[in-house]
């Protein structure tokens, strides 16, 4: 991982000797969702800076809020996590520390630093003030210690129904950050926990809890968002407010914003409600676990976010640029399989009838250690229609009246005939080719053609469910937002080599001239693979 300002903060504070530990960092997604490409980002800074530093990295739960929280996301998150190539020191859980958090607000009312508070929620958001005007000091503000501590046992023994009576602390009504004007630290919440079970009905707000959880753990460097940098003066006034020896540093930067996606937790939980994705696994998501079964790769994760860096402004990133480290990634990786899209029939009139040969193909034209495999051949063959035209465009050098191509790993051919249908449609090219030129053999080089083109056997070609993908969402100009676009998938059915039936959920192909293609992880079954779309061949990005 290079360098940030983030590591440089860092490396400062190991010249000052500031902590007497080792370098700490953790990720705390809350479990109330599936973890998306936003997350990806926060993994890789916080882990990778463990990695450079010789320390370590806990994986926690913030899980203090029950009404959101789930089991399902709880499995999730360790899923995509080692997915994504990473291991945790220690997988921890924010509510394992509710019994510290209640003793530390505890002690912030012994202190005259926390009172018990009966203003309703939305009576404290109506006296919290405004930008430009102070708020107004609750009634009992100014309880006595001993009554906050008693009602704060009270409001633990359930003695108080939901939104009646909460802990704030108390700092300053006048802040000019809103966030300190006597934030709620503890609020009376009945409701079962998928942790701790019906143990608690007061539950500690995040902004209280975040910084007590970091500082239980030893954490060093905490690593934040952006939104979480207004927080920060309450984060330091909790640990200073107790005394916390070498209290962790808090530290924000900039969260990825990825054009042509939706990545809400709230909007993607929406759009699974409704069933206009598949599941929080849906290829065309940017959750971890959508990009998995799309066919991304951990690594060309991890390396564009190296690429985009840590920065203190938000910004938005292209889907292209992400785009470009999957193809990237893929390029030396993976076998090419010939796939014909949109078919057209083409025959060989020259070629003997019953005849069938076999020609051989380059796994990889990138990478001839990954070897060849053969195709068969015969008279009648199919080709993608997008590689003949009637009346070609200038510099096009494919199919055309009177033009010769060469068919890659086969022959070359001339296109002598056309036929149609009654509508005018082109349904067959009559060909004929040189025996001289096939691949391989001597003497095969010794004319030259511009045009080379893929095809498929078409007494052999299989048939193969294709699902191709455009972005899910696309920019509202009225509203400045990111709309789903009901039409990002279209299905449908492709020619394919035989060989490509043999292919095992999760593996990945190029085909051909079209793009990069994986089996996909739910709907295939054997022998009867269903190809999802990874990412086209052709990129706008250039790094």
């Amino acid at each position: 991982m290079e360098g940030n300002f983030i590591h440089d903060i860092i490396d400062k504070d190991i010249a000052d000797h500031k902590y007497s530990r080792h370098i700490i960092t953790r990720f705390p997604p809350e479990p109330n969702g599936y973890l998306h490409i936003g997350h990806v980002k926060s993994i890789c800074l916080n882990f990778g800076t463990a990695l450079k530093y010789g320390g370590t990295c806990n994986l926690r739960y913030d899980d203090t809020n029950p009404t959101k929280e789930d089991e399902e996301f709880v499995g999730s998150i360790e899923e995509d996590v080692k997915w994504l190539g990473f291991e945790w020191d220690k997988l921890n859980y924010a509510s394992n520390y509710f019994d510290k958090m209640y003793v530390c607000a505890q002690e912030l009312i012994k202190r005259g630093l926390a009172y018990a508070c009966e203003m309703t929620p939305e009576q404290i958001h109506e006296t919290r003030g405004t930008l430009t005007e102070p708020g107004k000091e609750a009634p009992d503000r100014n309880r006595s210690a001993e009554e906050s501590l008693k009602i704060f046992e009270d409001m633990k023994n359930g003695k108080y129904e939901d939104g009646v009576m909460c802990i704030r602390a108390k700092i300053d009504m006048a802040s000019p950050n809103i966030n300190m004007r006597d934030p709620v630290i503890y609020r009376v919440l009945h409701t079962s926990h998928h942790n701790t079970g019906d143990k608690w009905c007061i539950y500690p707000m995040y902004d209280f809890a975040h910084p007590l959880e970091d500082a239980i753990e030893g954490i060093t460097h905490s690593l934040c968002t952006l939104e979480f940098e207004d927080h920060r003066p309450f984060y330091e006034w909790v640990l200073k407010s107790l005394d916390w020896p070498e209290p962790p540093q808090q530290i924000e930067f900039a969260k990825l914003n990825l054009s042509n996606t939706i990545m809400s937790k709230r909007n993607i939980r929406a759009l699974v409600a409704t069933g206009d994705v598949e599941g929080f696994d849906d290829p065309r998501l940017c959750t971890i676990a959508g990009m998995r079964r799309r066919g991304y790769t951990p690594e060309a994760l991890r390396n564009f976010c190296d690429a985009i860096g840590v920065a203190k402004a938000n910004s938005q990133i292209g889907m292209d640029q992400l785009e470009y480290f999957v193809r990237d990634d893929l390029k030396d990786k993976v076998e090419s399989r010939f796939v014909i899209f949109d078919p057209i029939k083409l025959t060989i009139t020259n070629y003997e009838d019953g005849k069938t040969e076999t020609c051989t193909i380059e796994n990889n034209q990138n990478v001839p250690e990954m070897g060849s495999h053969t195709l068969p051949f015969s008279k009648h063959l199919y080709v993608e229609r997008e590689d003949f035209m009637e009346i070609p465009a200038k510099k096009y050098f494919r199919l055309f009246p009177g033009n010769e191509v060469r068919l890659k790993g086969a022959y070359f051919v001339t296109c002598n005939e056309v036929i149609k249908d009654a509508d005018g449609k082109v349904v067959e090219l009559l060909c004929t080719y040189d025996p001289e030129t096939k691949s391989g053999t001597p003497g095969a080089d010794a004319r030259k053609v511009k045009g080379t083109i893929h095809w498929i056997d078409a007494e052999t070609a299989v048939d193969i469910p294709v699902r191709q993908f455009g972005y899910l969402a696309y920019p509202n100009e009225e509203t400045g937002r990111n709309e789903f676009d009901p039409n990002s998938r279209i299905e449908l059915t492709a020619k394919a080599e035989p060989i490509t039936k043999e292919a095992k959920p999760g593996e990945r192909f190029q085909f051909f001239r079209n793009g990069y293609y994986v089996a996909d992880t739910k709907l295939s079954k054997d022998g009867e693979p269903v190809f999802n779309q990874i990412v086209g061949l052709k990129s706008t990005y250039r790094p």
